[in-house]
Order: structure tokens, then sequence, then C-alpha cells
């Protein structure tokens, strides 16, 4: 066996779950796929001298994380509105964008897909991978990060994340419980983050593509939590409440609202969760990539809206910048259009 098969067959099977935890440090999925490329690059360099002293596992989360730490520096957080400041009071007051900030992206879920049951099973739960988590983690400094990631989601012990960490058990126990009070404040609590598990959910989400596709404000409202939230990033301004989200959507973006059939809203999933790729008609009657939304569902609604205004994600979901009739069929091979959980 040549040295190249013994290495791809070696650290092969860790490629996917190492993009998770590149995603959950780095909030983007962009990125996570450079630092998985930039990990395996340097194992390979390093190839010659592992020695066995940890498990092929381990070694490449020691790289992995490190080249994390070092990207985190050079660029900071991933947030999402919601995390630079307070709600909009008045949805008619003018909205304002900012391109300069490095903004969370989605996860698209067939970047996942095939990963083996065990050990990697627990690194790839939905909820390990949910949008409000991602965005919780951003407000971690880039070590509570990765202790955090190590400890609670994957579920190493501490003298391992210590020894990854090249610090002691007693400073990541220490690190730990500030992380997960920080988290604790950030994060909404999990029953509201749990979705529905019966076949209703379906219904919802085929109202709710068919309320932005015929362009009434009314029967979105019919879905929406008393408490639901808006978020448009790269649009730093962002709504609570079901009467200013409804409001806005209606009054301010006429181009969404104004006429049926503006949109055609194709079902994807990211973070574990429902999400829809939007396509916008323009004036010559093409539907171009607009945005992704994706959405938290609950027993009592929809509590969150996300809708990521960059058509360039629509490359990162295999899907094509204009949609044609039969968007599944132009889907990349390696992933695909997923039909609603029954």
């Amino acid at each position: 066996m040549t040295d190249s098969a013994e290495f791809t067959g070696l650290t092969g099977p860790f490629r996917r779950e190492l993009l998770a935890h590149c995603y959950r440090m780095l909030g983007s999925a962009e990125e996570a796929e450079d630092l998985v490329q930039e990990t395996y690059l340097r194992a390979w360099r390093s190839f010659a001298g592992f020695e066995g002293r940890s498990s092929v596992r381990t070694w490449l989360y020691r790289i992995a994380t490190n080249a994390c730490l070092t990207a985190i520096k050079r660029r900071g957080r991933r947030p999402l509105p919601s995390g630079l400041g307070a709600p909009a009071g008045d949805p008619e007051a003018p909205v304002v964008a900012s391109l300069e900030v490095p903004w969370l992206q989605p996860l698209p879920d067939a970047m996942l897909d095939a990963v083996p049951a065990d050990p990697a099973a627990e690194v790839m739960s939905r909820a390990g991978m949910r949008l409000a988590l991602v965005a919780a983690l951003q407000y971690l400094s880039a070590r509570q990060r990765a202790m955090l990631i190590l400890r609670d989601v994957l579920e190493w012990p501490a003298a391992q994340v210590a020894d990854l960490l090249d610090t002691t058990t007693t400073a990541v126990n220490s690190g730990l419980r500030r992380a997960r009070a920080q988290l604790a404040h950030a994060l909404p609590a999990e029953d509201e983050l749990a979705e529905p598990a019966d076949p209703g959910q379906r219904a919802l989400l085929d109202r709710f593509a068919a309320a932005f596709e015929n362009a009434d404000a009314g029967a979105l409202a019919e879905l929406l939590r008393e408490d639901v939230a808006l978020e448009m990033p790269p649009v730093l301004t962002w709504f609570t409440g079901r009467q200013a989200v409804v409001r806005f959507l209606d009054g301010r973006q006429p181009h969404l609202f104004a006429v049926p059939g503006q949109l055609r809203m194709v079902p994807a999933a990211a973070n574990g969760q429902p999400a829809f790729a939007a396509y916008l008609r323009g004036d010559d009657g093409v539907y171009r990539a607009h945005a992704v939304v994706v959405v938290t569902v609950t027993a009592a609604g929809i509590a969150r809206i996300v809708i990521f205004l960059d058509p360039g994600l629509f490359g990162l979901f295999g899907l094509p910048q204009e949609h044609g009739g039969d968007v599944a069929g132009a889907v990349r091979q390696d992933l695909a259009v997923p039909s609603w959980p029954r």
C-alpha cells in the first residue's frame, strides 16, 4: 500500500465530521471547506512523522482546531443581525444594510450526508447543527468556542481537550463554565427550538411557501408565533413580533408581497432545519436566485425566519442561479433538493 493510499484510508472517513466541526467554529460553510482542505494538507505533510500516540481522529481534530483558531484571530466572529443590536421598533422606518460584516452562513444538510453512524452520529445530530446554536457560539471567544464544542458537542474528556489545546484540565473546566453561562444567555431554550414530529409540519411548510408565492400576508400571519423573529443578513435591521414582521414584509417589501407569482420557493434543508431557496422574478420574467430562507418550526408555529439575501449561497446548495421550471433536475449530482419530512 502506498503512503497516499494509507493516508486516504486512515483520514478519509473523518472529512465530513471535520467539516461540521470547522463550520461550528467559523460560522461559514465556505471557510469550513477551505479549513478542512488545509487540515488535510497539513496532515499529509506531517503524515510521515505521525507516530500514533493519539488516534487519527484526535490528530486531525488538533490540526483542524488550531487552523480554526488562527482563522478566527484574522477575521473575528460571524454574527446574525440579532447578535449586533436590538430589534427595530418601527417596521416602516428605513432599514440599514452592511456588506462589511462577515455574516454567519447557513450550512446545507447535503454537505454532511452519508456520515458514518459512529462515532460521528453525535457530531452530525440535527440539534448540534441548528442555526441558533452556531449563532450563539459566535458570542464566545475562539478558545471557549473550541472548549465547548469539544466537550459538550463531541463529548471529549476534559483531559483530552486540555491536551489538544495545550492547556490544563483546570483551565478547560473553568473556561467551559464561563462558556456555558454565556451560551445560556445567547441561545433560545431548547424546547422553543424543537420541531414538531408530526405530519402537520409538512403542511405548515407548504403553506409557508405558498404564502410567499401568492403574496398572501394574511396566510403568512396565521403560521407565525406571536414572538416570531425575522432576520435578513446583510440587513442589520431585524424585527420581532408577528405584527411587525408581517407589516414589514407586506408594506416595506413590495417586490415580494405586492404581486402574486414574484417568488418561487424551492424546498431545501440547512443546519438540520427546513429551508427554501427563493427565486425572484425579474422584469424579463426569468426567476433568478434571490435568497436562502431558513425556518425554525415549533409546535406553536414558526418562531424564526432568517432570510440570507445572498444569491452566491445557491452554489453551496447545488442549485442553479435561474429557475427554469424543474429546479431539482438542475441540481449538482452530489446534492439533492429534499422533500419535506413526513
